[in-house]
């Protein structure tokens, strides 16, 4: 066996800038091993449980060749909140490795220093996160085989997309009623092939160069909140007319911005959110739809918080859900913090490339990404941005609806942010004493209308909360959808050891669970949004079935971190209905099963485009 760790070589990808020195991904300079090499494009998302935050290391991920050849393509430690990848992926690195096919992946996740928080009646609460013998958690190094029907293949000359997925559904059970509440972690993760499709990404780096008459720039990934490496491997950004630029606080949109790029330096901090686009070429391109650069971003003289805003005394913000990015790249996560801002605060709207806003602009409901000074004692977070940045950033709020008229709505509000209403207080929100209240939440939407949508209707409604003490209406919406066309997932969990026997049916039609077994336990449900349908409430037990899913993007898995074959991935329903009868019937028991796709109630079927079947370990 072969082993290859993909550092410092000197091949550049076809970019002249990527010299040795910038490249940290690949084969060493002086090595004879021949690489003729393709590009991985490594995506990383997670399928989220009810978490408010995940916080784990991102230690090792190697792929495995068939001629037994190993590849390091990331060596350097990474950090990450999983809980902030539930909407887009990020892209992790874009390194060279020697073309091939490869069979497995293997991924180390460092749980030495983990914190976890659940979502708890509108605050995070704190957990211990715990192996199911109950000791404290280590590292834990989780094998995933490829199908041998779709293996990936790295292409010389090509770059090719591997969605990594951490599925926190899937790996972990808690205990909310303990004291403090506990997380029994088993992780379970998927390594698949995927095409460029129109998954919603971001992609993090340093600016490179800026292609002289063209609407596209270079840079090297360094992904998360990574401060140190040197760039895990090249992407094209591509921008359009429409793209909108963050720059060091100044909006923009189209050519402006890319024209404002021009003086900046090399390895100015920079983030693209958007899609993979081409990938026919060693150098993969990525289609962006915004674009923040330096301090709109982060900055060696600020710390940033991000959260959503739960109340306001005059300048003085209290932010709940607060995920805290010092300067010095260390993290941290709090229910709570107090953020104070000022006149010369400079306040941005996330897409949208106009002047005029101020600190009123920033209100109750408001998902923000706050720059300032900021202070962590013991716990207790505190921001003075009187002198930096607020973004307010695109909020969702999920309710049903009470009345909608053409061009507004009424909303009984039950999130916000993913944060129930009931630690919020809107004093202060409203003109004239017409504050905003939850249950009868005022939405301008529009063009959007909403006047044919019955009452009760579950929504997911996108926006930005009004100007404080301007409202009524509370919300502008951007979209809206019913919360039936969402993504769901359904989930279920069996206890005191699994079981061999969870389904009364499983073929390459679909599973049915027997919701009679007596090892199944109190989790067994669908969740749309913020809320849950007992499958025991359901006419029969759901057919769970990928028929109706897009067939060539399928994720399904059955495995255990712990066991010998770890996790194994299917790109059909056929091989894995085939070898979930076989695991389960030679002795290995059922622990939780996730599916991640849409419920059809005219039928009761769950179509599921994911599905993830965890063993006992």
């Amino acid at each position: 066996m072969t082993a290859v760790r993909t550092h410092g070589t000197c091949f550049a990808r076809a970019l002249r800038v990527l010299a040795c020195a910038l490249t940290v991904l690949l084969v060493g300079c002086h090595s004879t091993t021949r690489l003729n090499p393709g590009t991985p494009v490594l995506t990383l998302q997670d399928t989220s449980g009810d978490f408010a935050s995940y916080q784990v290391a991102l230690s090792l991920i190697t792929l495995t060749r068939t001629d037994g050849t190993i590849v390091t393509v990331l060596a350097t430690p990474e950090v990450v909140d999983l809980v902030k990848l539930t909407d887009f992926a990020e892209l992790l690195g874009a390194p060279a490795v020697p073309s091939g096919t490869y069979s497995s992946a293997q991924i180390t996740l460092s749980y030495i220093s983990a914190s976890v928080y659940i979502n708890a009646n509108g605050h995070a609460q704190l957990c211990n996160a715990v192996n199911p013998a109950g000791t404290a958690l280590t590292s834990q190094a989780i094998t995933v085989t490829f199908d041998p029907a779709n293996p990936l293949v790295i292409t010389r000359g090509k770059s090719d997309r591997v969605a990594i997925n951490i599925d926190l559904a899937a790996s972990n059970s808690i205990n909310a009623s303990a004291s403090p509440c506990v997380v029994t972690v088993q992780p379970f993760l998927t390594v698949t092939p995927a095409p460029a499709d129109a998954s919603v990404m971001r992609a993090r780096g340093l600016l490179v160069t800026i292609e002289t008459g063209s609407s596209d720039f270079i840079m090297n990934t360094r992904p998360l909140f990574d401060l140190v490496s040197g760039g895990l491997g090249a992407i094209k950004v591509n921008t359009t007319g429409q793209t909108y630029f963050n720059i060091n606080g100044t909006t923009y949109t189209g050519a402006a911005g890319l024209a404002a790029m021009v003086p900046l330096t090399q390895n100015t901090p920079i983030a693209a959110y958007g899609t993979l686009a081409d990938l026919s070429g060693i150098t993969p391109t990525f289609n962006a739809s915004a674009v923040y650069v330096g301090t709109s971003l982060e900055s060696p003289l600020e710390d940033h918080v991000m959260g959503v805003v739960s109340a306001r005394s005059g300048n003085t913000l209290t932010v709940r859900g607060v995920f805290y990015r010092a300067r010095t790249g260390a993290l941290a996560f709090a229910d709570s913090a107090s953020v104070t801002i000022g006149s010369a605060t400079i306040v941005s709207e996330d897409g949208v490339a106009a002047g005029g806003l101020s600190t009123a602009s920033v209100s109750v409901g408001q998902q923000i990404d706050v720059a300032g000074q900021g202070t962590d004692n013991a716990g207790t977070l505190t921001m003075d941005a009187t002198l930096g940045q607020v973004r307010l950033a695109s909020t969702r709020v999920w309710g049903t609806l009470n009345s909608a008229t053409t061009g507004s709505l009424s909303l009984n509000a039950l999130t916000f942010g993913n944060y129930a209403p009931v630690g919020f207080s809107f004093a202060g929100t409203g003109a004239g004493g017409q504050d905003a209240t939850p249950a009868a939440y005022l939405v301008n939407t529009g063009r959007l209308d909403e006047s044919a949508t019955p009452a009760g209707a579950l929504l997911a409604v996108d926006g930005f909360v009004a100007p404080f003490g301007a409202a009524p209406p509370d919300f502008n919406a951007t979209a809206i959808a019913p919360g039936a066309s969402t993504q769901q997932k359904l989930v279920l969990e069996w206890i005191n050891g699994g079981t061999a026997a969870p389904f009364t049916s499983a073929s390459s039609a679909g599973f049915v669970v027997n919701l009679g077994n007596t090892s199944l336990g109190t989790v067994h449900y669908i969740a749309v949004g913020p809320t849950q349908i007992d499958l025991k409430t359901l006419p029969a037990s759901p057919l769970i079935t990928t028929v109706g899913a897009d067939p060539n993007n399928l994720q399904l898995a059955i495995g255990s971190a712990t066991l010998a074959t770890g996790v194994s991935v299917f790109s059909s329903a056929p091989a894995f209905a085939t070898a979930v009868n076989s695991v389960l019937s030679s002795g290995h028991n059922l622990y939780r099963l996730v599916a991640v796709g849409q419920y059809e109630s005219a039928t009761n079927t769950f179509v599921a485009a994911s599905i993830s079947l965890a063993l006992h370990e």
